[in-house]
């Protein structure tokens, strides 16, 4: 059947939708399968193919080739759209499970496809067509700023246009708080994710993303994009305040002067962009220490205490300047946190020094319990960053020997007294485990045993009680237990908190 029709759908289609022609043949020759199905009073299967060239399509009528082992016995399942292997052999030897046969029927008319069902098959297959197109223009941007005009607002929600049918999704919880944005503003974005999905927003962006600071001055900024200046990092409070750590990759040149720019032009562009966001440009440092007292700026840190094994350091500062250390809400000691990757605690420079001078007075009296020494040797120990007797034991000698005043002999008798000492509590410990008796509700409770118990009790576990406020971890950290024997164990001892 010839349909010139057909073409002229096509080639409108394709040009005002901008996709693939090819697309919407497909479109229309699913859409004319859908009416050759309604049409039958009998469920079957219909394939129709259209040639490009001169709109003319033929409709086939199939039926799926079956296994006659796999059908219910012997026999198709549903005739009207199946065939058994060997009856389909007959006409065909070479023919194949799961291939069709066809046969050539009569063809419905293109003109009588007004029908909503069909206008809906095309109308449906062209939209796949477009949002599968912007998601394939969009994914290789992802992590780039990009600039719409505000479409519509939902719920605290913003809708972009972003020109050419394609739409960007701002959620709430991505917009900057209290900012005032009305339909037609022009407004940037990070564009932080593109999904294919059948409804609703596929390319995702965000106001409130630190990489969308970095990215404004990148825009700002020519250094940047030059590479004689390079952004380490970024932490914002959107809408309210931010810091940008850079970092300059030429001697010559001042990298927070250029981020500045000439009375502040620079940065107050991208403050005014984020909706009169405060900026402040930290200089970057290899030395972690001095990188946090640069992000703490403008509060003046007087001592820094370095705790590798947590990652974190507790900052003094004066009394007078406590409060812009931490500043509003704890906004400053938090992002300069976020900054750096460390975890910052903020002191009182008074009330550190007196608990620190309290710490070495607590050390300097343990060495000189366990070690037996005189308060000048215990001072000097604790001044040396010395606190505890494991560490004088196993310390190499090479770092006690250069202590000035600390002769071999005084070092190898420290070393000496330290093991004695160390011995002499291992075997208290021992003695104290071996003298606790678990509670008779825990050596009777099901699932333990009496090793167990002992085992228990000797860590401070003594009752069903005391277990039953124990967590998983802890268990399996106490007794080497594996993690489902220990949650058995627990709850067998809370049942008479269900109770």
């Amino acid at each position: 059947m010839a349909n010139k029709e057909i073409l002229l759908v096509a080639e409108v289609f394709s040009n005002e939708r901008e996709i693939d022609k090819e697309i919407v043949f497909q479109a229309i020759e699913s859409a004319l399968e859908a009416a050759t199905v309604k049409r039958h009073v009998n469920v079957i299967k219909a394939r129709v193919e259209i040639n490009r060239k001169t709109g003319d399509y033929v409709t086939y009528r199939q039926w799926e080739v079956v296994d006659a082992n796999a059908a219910c016995a012997g026999d198709v399942e549903s005739p009207t759209t199946q065939v058994l292997l060997e009856v389909a052999r007959l006409d065909d030897p070479n023919i194949q499970v799961g291939q069709f046969v066809e046969e050539e029927i009569e063809s419905v008319d293109f003109g009588r496809i007004a029908a909503q069902t069909a206008k809906q098959v095309i109308i449906h297959k062209v939209r796949e067509a477009e949002r599968l197109k912007i998601v394939d223009a969009y994914k290789e941007r992802v992590g780039e700023l990009i600039t719409g005009i505000v479409k519509r607002i939902e719920k605290g929600s913003v809708y972009l246009d972003l020109g050419g049918h394609v739409e960007a999704y701002i959620a709430k919880e991505d917009m900057i708080p209290r900012e005032a944005i009305r339909i037609g503003d022009r407004i940037r974005g990070y564009l932080k994710d593109v999904r294919s999905e059948p409804r609703g927003p596929q390319l995702f962006v965000s106001r409130t993303a630190p990489e969308l600071l970095i990215a404004l001055f990148k825009l700002e900024v020519p250094e940047v994009g030059e590479g004689l200046i390079s952004i380490l990092g970024a932490a914002r409070d959107p809408g309210s305040r931010a810091k940008l750590a850079v970092k300059s990759n030429d001697p010559r040149l001042d990298p927070v002067g250029a981020c500045v720019g000439m009375r502040g032009s620079r940065v107050q562009s991208v403050t005014n962009e984020l909706a009169g966001e405060r900026v402040d440009i930290i200089l970057w440092n290899p030395s972690e220490a001095q990188y946090v007292i640069n992000a703490m700026l403008p509060a003046e840190i007087q001592s820094i205490v370095v705790d590798e094994d947590k990652h974190s350091m507790d900052l003094a500062v004066g009394a007078d300047n406590l409060s812009q250390a931490i500043g509003r809400g704890g906004q400053n000691v938090r992002l300069a946190s976020q900054l750096t990757g460390w975890e910052l605690n903020v002191l009182d420079a008074s009330k550190a020094e007196l608990s620190a001078e309290a710490e070495v007075g607590k050390i300097k009296q343990l060495f000189i319990d366990q070690l037996d020494v005189d308060e000048d040797i215990a001072q000097i120990l604790a001044e040396e960053g010395f606190i505890s007797v494991e560490e004088i034991a196993y310390v190499p000698v090479s770092e006690m020997l250069d202590i000035d005043g600390f002769d071999e002999d005084l070092v190898n008798e420290l070393r000496s007294r330290a093991k004695d000492a160390l011995l002499i509590s291992a075997i208290a410990f021992e003695e104290k485990i071996d003298s606790v008796e678990p509670a008779k509700d825990l050596l009777e409770m099901d699932g333990m045993d009496t090793d167990l118990a002992y085992e228990l009790a000797g860590q401070g576990v003594i009752t069903m009680e005391d277990l039953a406020e124990q967590a998983v971890d802890d268990l399996v950290s106490l007794l080497g237990i594996d993690e489902q024997r220990a949650a058995k164990l627990i709850m067998k001892a809370r049942e008479p908190w269900f109770a």
